[in-house]
């Protein structure tokens, strides 16, 4: 075997990985271990960007004060998104959207400051940088159920009142609230399937051939 190569074993593990990740919402309160997080975190770091920009930082959260002000801004967003969703309001209050409080580790995913600067393959897409960190973020998050951690994204939150109560520096933008830890168990299914909030799409939806609006012509 080559060292380009992976076993079937090693492939089939991506794809349990990747099938059986699971945004989450409950955790029990047991710390990472420190080697484990490093590891998680050089996974992060090992994503793709674009122009190989690397625009991700990340912020551990250890003051509890401080995540006590974040699950704070957390709870309003939440609010405001509620009323927001108008005659789903209610339906979306009785949904536990956020692990933040239990969780044994939180980490604010933010976007560097100079960004600007960089403009290969941003020119005409400048959120390409945002793309990047999202890869960054997928790569924890695979990461962290293949060792059996439970992570879940969270991102009701004004980003200018995290980024003060972080004082992240003018440029720079949070834009995720990683919940990691720990878990009971994890879902069988995503959690807001299960509860009748939305239901995934059939591949067969979100594949178009040539262009927009036109499917594959079955054989």
């Amino acid at each position: 075997m080559s060292r380009t190569d992976f076993s079937a074993e090693e492939i089939a593990a991506v794809y349990r990985a990747i099938f059986e990740r699971r945004d989450m919402r409950h955790f029990r309160p047991d710390p990472v271990e420190p080697a484990l997080l490093r590891r998680l975190l050089a996974a992060a770091h090992h994503a793709p960007s674009v122009g190989f920009m690397q625009p991700w930082r990340f912020i551990r959260i250890t003051d509890a004060d401080l995540r006590l002000s974040i699950h704070g801004l957390v709870e309003s967003e939440r609010r405001r998104t509620a009323e927001a969703l108008g005659e789903r309001g209610d339906e979306f209050m009785k949904l536990k959207v956020e692990g933040i409080s239990e969780c044994g580790e939180l980490l604010a995913a933010v976007l560097a400051d100079g960004r600007d600067k960089q403009v290969f393959g941003r020119r005409t897409l400048p959120e390409m940088d945002l793309a990047s960190v999202a890869c960054a973020i997928q790569n924890l998050w695979l990461a962290a159920r293949a060792e059996g951690l439970g992570m879940g994204w969270v991102s009701l939150f004004d980003p200018a009142e995290l980024a003060q109560l972080l004082r992240i520096p003018a440029g720079g933008k949070p834009v995720a609230l990683l919940c990691l830890g720990y878990v009971e168990e994890f879902y069988p299914r995503p959690m807001l399937e299960m509860q009748g909030w939305e239901r995934r799409l059939a591949l067969d939806e979100t594949l178009f051939e040539n262009r927009w609006g036109e499917f594959p012509v079955a054989n």
